[in-house]
């Protein structure tokens, strides 16, 4: 017999659980028709300030051999949830999936059968489209995984769902990379692995409404760029050298212009143009280089990634 945990972050999900939990546990039980698949539901509370603990305690106690919750003390954010549930999980083989059954659970069978067939040790998923999503998200979306696929080392697949299943193998290997700021979907990619993807239609939220907004994933993009790339750093240094390079130039204009023609250099307008141009740069490169230097403050802090207030 082998065993599937299934990782769930929840946070502000009361309208979700149940159905998530009515919804995927036909599907596990008719996964495997000659070798019997044990379920393990990890319900990871992150900080929910509605009645979603409470229905979570109310799910394991009605079923206290498969369900199992974490709740944190606060919201520490879905990164952390997902570290968490992979940290709890005690399966043969791990997916992770949202509760908002967004993630089609018909296609675990799928999954499952092209990890034991062709040897993968991950199977990922891709919207094929990003309908509901509105023209301006869609369109960020894509962008920022063509420009982080071209300055980073890491290939993430483009339109990539954290919906996927993996072997204990990648699981034990994605936990051994103990970054306190967190982009998965990188993390998924860097520790390699023999993976493949299967592409579906979106799908709406079963209940609820989301709870990322624009400026959130913003952040997120921010934060995977910067996890995977020093690009901005190197720019940053072009831009400086570049800068110089014309400073010096204009500072052998200015002596020229002195020895033959004499007298100041007229426009004092444009002078304070070019200083102000030039220090708007030298502050840019320093907000890069500070994103940069606030990552590795928080890393040398040691701090944990979650606290545990409850688990069962």
């Amino acid at each position: 017999m082998k065993k599937i945990s299934l990782i769930v972050p929840c946070y502000n999900e009361e309208e979700s659980v149940n159905l998530f939990y009515d919804t995927v546990t036909p599907v596990i039980n008719a996964m495997s028709p000659t070798e019997k698949i044990e379920p393990e539901y990890i319900f990871v509370n992150d900080g929910s300030s509605d009645h979603t603990l409470d229905i979570l305690r109310n799910l394991q106690a009605e079923h206290p051999d498969t369900v199992h919750y974490v709740s944190f003390s606060r919201n520490f954010g879905k990164e952390a949830g997902l570290a968490a549930g992979l940290e709890a999980s005690t399966g043969d083989y791990v997916a992770v999936m949202d509760v908002d059954l967004q993630d089609p659970p018909e296609l675990l069978p799928k999954m499952l059968n092209l990890i034991e067939s062709e040897n993968y040790d991950c199977v990922g998923t891709v919207q094929h489209d990003r309908a509901g999503q509105g023209w301006f998200r869609a369109w960020a979306s894509s962008s920022f995984y063509s420009v982080i696929n071209k300055i980073s080392d890491v290939h993430i697949e483009p339109n990539a769902r954290d919906y996927r299943l993996m072997t204990r193998q990648m699981v034990n290997a994605v936990l051994s990379v103990g970054e306190y700021n967190r982009f998965s979907k990188g993390i998924f990619s860097w520790v390699g692995f023999k993976t493949t993807y299967l592409t579906y239609e979106s799908q709406p939220r079963a209940a609820g409404t989301t709870h990322w907004s624009l400026k959130q994933l913003l952040q997120y993009s921010l934060t995977g760029i910067m996890d995977f790339s020093d690009l901005p750093l190197r720019i940053s240094t072009w831009i400086g050298g570049i800068t110089f390079g014309f400073s010096l130039l204009g500072i052998l204009f200015v002596i020229i212009r002195k020895l033959t023609v004499g007298g100041s250099v007229a426009g004092w307008a444009s002078l304070v143009t070019i200083i102000l141009f030039i220090g708007g740069l030298q502050l840019m490169c320093l907000g890069v280089l500070g994103e940069y230097l606030g990552k590795v403050y928080l890393e040398s802090k040691h701090r944990p990634l979650y606290i545990v207030k409850e688990e069962k």
